[in-house]
C-alpha cells in the first residue's frame, strides 16, 4: 500500500557503507523579519556517508534545529541543491519529500512526541500502519522492538505512566522500528539525568554499529565524542570542520 495515492514510492536507498547518503550543496533557509529577511541557513554545504555518526553544534540559533529539519524531509522551504542517496530532493514535489522521510527516516525528538492516548505498543505500531505493513507483520515487529529495547513490561502503559527516560527510549524503538537508513536526533538526552543520557548515547552508538547512519543536534561535548564527527554551526553558517 502506497503512504500517499498521490505520491510515487520512493525509491530504496544506497546503504553501502561509506556511500553519500545526504549531500547538500548551497543549503540556504530564510524567513521574514522586519526591514528584509532573516537568514537561518546560510549557503550550507555538507556530505553524511552511510554509516556516519554526526554531531551538530553551535551557539542557539545557529540553525542546528533547522538544518535537521531539512535532512528529515519536515522542512520543505529551503533553496538549493540536496541528494538523498542519489534522489534530488530539491526537484521533488513536497508529498514525494515526505513519502521519502517516513520511508527512510527515524526522527528523536527532544520532547518524546509520544501519543499520550496511546500505550507504548499502540505507539510504536503507529509508523507501522502508517507505512501500509500488514497487521501480523506488524504484531511481529511491534513484539522484537519492545523486547529489544527491554520494555516489554511496559507494552501496556500510556506515557504518563513512563519516567522521562523511558518516555526517549520508547521514542527512540518507535524511530528505529522500521530500520530506517537515517535516525535523526535533536538534543535526545536535553530533559534526562546524567545517567539516563549516558545510557541514550550508548543505544545510539550500538545503533550506528549495526549500520544505521545517525545525525544528532547537540550541545554536550560528552555527547558529541559518541559520534565520528562534528558540524559546527554559527549564525547559520558551517565552520570549516577540522
Amino acid at each position: 500500500m502506497p503512504l500517499f495515492a498521490s505520491a510515487p514510492a520512493p525509491a530504496a536507498v544506497e546503504l553501502t557503507p561509506g556511500a553519500p547518503l545526504l549531500t547538500l550543496h548551497d543549503v540556504e533557509k530564510k524567513v521574514p523579519a522586519a526591514g528584509g529577511w532573516h537568514w537561518l541557513l546560510r549557503r550550507v554545504t555538507l556530505e553524511v556517508r552511510a554509516g556516519d555518526f554526526v554531531s551538530i553544534m553551535g551557539p542557539s540559533g545557529a540553525g542546528k534545529s533547522t538544518l535537521l529539519a531539512i535532512l528529515g524531509l519536515l522542512d520543505h522551504d529551503w533553496s538549493g541543491h540536496f541528494d538523498f542517496a542519489g534522489q534530488a530532493v530539491h526537484a521533488m514535489p513536497g508529498k514525494q519529500r515526505t513519502a521519502l522521510g517516513r520511508r527512510h527516516v527515524g526522527f528523536v525528538f527532544q520532547q518524546y512526541h509520544l501519543l499520550d492516548d496511546l500505550t507504548v505498543a499502540e505507539n510504536l505500531d503507529v509508523p507501522l500502519e502508517y507505512r501500509g505493513v500488514p497487521k501480523g507483520e506488524r504484531q511481529a515487529m511491534v513484539a522484537d522492538a519492545l523486547d529489544r529495547f527491554g520494555i516489554v513490561g511496559k507494552k501496556d502503559l500510556f506515557p504518563r505512566q513512563l519516567s522521562g527516560g523511558q518516555q526517549q527510549l520508547v521514542g527512540i524503538a518507535r524511530a528505529v522500528i522500521a530500520r530506517p537508513a537515517l535516525l535523526l536526533a535533536d538534543e535526545p538526552t536535553g530533559n534526562l539525568h546524567t545517567a539516563q543520557a549516558r545510557e541514550i548515547m550508548e543505544l545510539f552508538a550500538r545503533l550506528n554499529a549495526e549500520g544505521t547512519t545517525v545525525v544528532q543536534v547537540t550541545h554536550s561535548e560528552a555527547n558529541a565524542a559518541y559520534g565520528r564527527r562534528v558540524v559546527r554551526l554559527r549564525d547559520g553558517w558551517v565552520e570549516p570542520e577540522g
